[in-house]
């Protein structure tokens, strides 16, 4: 994958946008993208890769095949492993046709030899040209989706269809000018001071492959203008993603700029495919360390070399992405709360609080957190209501705030900036009740009224009215909607366990 550096000033060639996988009985793979791809599976003569355009050398990929005879594919898919990877489909002549990517892949693969696919409109024509397939095992999903970027832009397939604006595609990208270079998912790149991977075909496997390395390297993702010897950072709370050990929080000063930077430099090698050469390299360094009796230092370095080793074992990237497609631009709906609720910044956490039952049964809670204006999974919490029967919300939600800010104050982790409860004045001065029992200040505390769509406030006797159109009441919507498919989701599975008698 070429970084713009390496393009001279260009944005690389626009990822072609995939075929549309055929329908397969759920087979929905999202491969990922790996740093280092195994080698390629076949019995044909290597074929060179032309350079992608834009003026630069290009990475190294893995050779690819070429086909000399060609082989029923069909055939030959029986051999591939159920592992992940990235496939290559190819004409008479070996011309790479298509490159993609599968959790499976002999699974993907297969689906394209059936009935199905020859008659789907969307992969007929590719369907009618494959002679020949071969296929690139990675360690992980996200081996595979970094794979798969690289490859695509070095050969330029045909049938990876080129957008008219690669911009539109999304791309990660490092601020490496700053003194704690951040990491962000953009579909705008910047034109200078940012180091860019991609384009990506898969928006949301991107986005899901930033979680997973991000619990590895640690990287901040927020906006915050954090520079090195600014006092001010010193007293500055740090979010929720340090608590949970997914970013080394520089806003607190709890690392160096040295130390900091090193992470940023090995998660860039990591993308560009460089993944055993630094594995050996953070061996050796970690000996160092234990050798110097820098054991801390020793005991991160070991946690980070166990996580890149054991990528296949993270889970499936679907569990990691966050929707996208979404009911408002996230920075927009964050500055618009900004404004009409008159904050000194942008509240980076939200909380979102929701109650389910029917007809007074199975009572059960669900919390949901943004991060930034975007769901945060790994917050996601689900309650069963202990404490009241026969549908008391009021009683519910005071059981659900109580539990839930008694928890975070005994452990000492940040709260919210604002939480959200789903309903009116009622269920707001429930949740404001809770706070009295703890004998805790709340945060900024809101309920959203349905079908008025109004919000109400503590202190407040009239609701706030916000405009239908306001990124900001929309943004709240997202999150109260959010909460209540999270709770019906989870009262859902206690019913039918109750019905069923699991």
């Amino acid at each position: 994958m070429m970084s713009r550096k390496k393009q001279q000033g260009k944005l690389s060639p626009p990822l072609a946008e995939a075929v549309p996988e055929p329908s397969d009985q759920g087979t929905n793979a999202l491969p990922a993208a790996s740093a280092e791809a195994g080698s390629v599976v076949s019995e044909n003569q290597p074929q060179s890769t032309p350079e992608a355009s834009g003026g630069g050398s290009v990475e190294q990929s893995p050779e690819l095949p070429r086909s000399a005879e060609a082989s029923d594919p069909a055939e030959k898919v029986r051999s591939f492993p159920h592992s992940p990877g990235v496939y290559l489909m190819k004409d008479a002549v070996g011309r790479v046709l298509y490159v993609g990517k599968a959790k499976d892949l002999r699974h993907r693969v297969s689906s394209y030899f059936l009935k199905a696919a020859a008659e789907d409109p969307r992969t007929a024509s590719l369907v009618r040209e494959i002679r020949d397939v071969d296929y690139i095992q990675t360690d992980s999903e996200v081996d595979a989706l970094l794979l798969e970027a690289r490859l695509i832009k070095d050969i330029q397939p045909p049938y990876n269809r080129e957008l008219k604006d690669d911009k539109t595609f999304p791309y990660l990208e490092i601020f490496i000018r700053e003194d704690f270079p951040r990491v962000q998912f953009t579909r705008e790149p910047k034109n200078r001071g940012t180091k860019l991977y991609g384009p990506f075909g898969s928006a949301s496997g991107l986005r899901g492959a930033i979680q997973v390395l991000q619990k590895i390297f640690r990287f901040r993702t927020c906006t915050l203008d954090i520079r090195e010897g600014d006092e001010r950072w010193r007293w500055y709370r740090p979010c929720i993603l340090f608590s949970i050990q997914q970013c080394s929080a520089p806003c607190n000063m709890r690392i160096s700029k040295e130390e900091y930077r090193k992470g940023i430099r090995r998660l860039m090698r990591f993308l560009e495919g460089d993944k055993q050469r630094l594995l050996e390299e953070m061996r050796k360094e970690m000996a160092v360390a234990s050798k110097e009796l820098r054991f801390e230092e020793a005991a991160r370095l070991r946690d980070e070399i166990r996580a890149l080793e054991t990528l296949d074992q993270r889970g499936e990237l679907d569990t990691h992405v966050q929707p996208e497609v979404f009911h408002v631009d996230p920075r927009r709906g964050l500055m618009g709360l900004k404004k009409v609720l008159q904050l000194p910044q942008p509240p980076r956490t939200i909380e979102g609080i929701d109650i389910a039952h029917l007809a007074g049964t199975e009572t059960v809670a669900a919390l949901v957190q943004f991060i930034d204006g975007l769901p945060f999974k790994p917050g996601y919490k689900r309650y069963r209501i202990r404490t009241t029967q026969g549908g008391d919300d009021y009683g519910a939600i005071r059981e659900v705030v109580f539990r839930r800010f008694h928890r975070l104050q005994e452990e000492g982790q940040p709260w919210p900036d604002l939480l959200l409860i789903d309903g009116g004045p009622g269920q707001l001065q429930a949740a404001l009740q809770a706070f009295e029992s703890l004998q805790l200040p709340p945060p900024l505390v809101l309920a959203l009224a349905k079908r008025e769509e109004v919000l109400y406030r503590i202190g407040q006797a009239e609701p706030l009215r916000l405009s239908r159109h306001s990124f900001a009441l929309r943004l709240l919507q997202y999150v109260r909607d959010e909460a209540h498919r999270f709770a019906q989701h989870y009262h859902h599975i206690l019913r039918r366990k109750s019905t069923l008698g699991e």
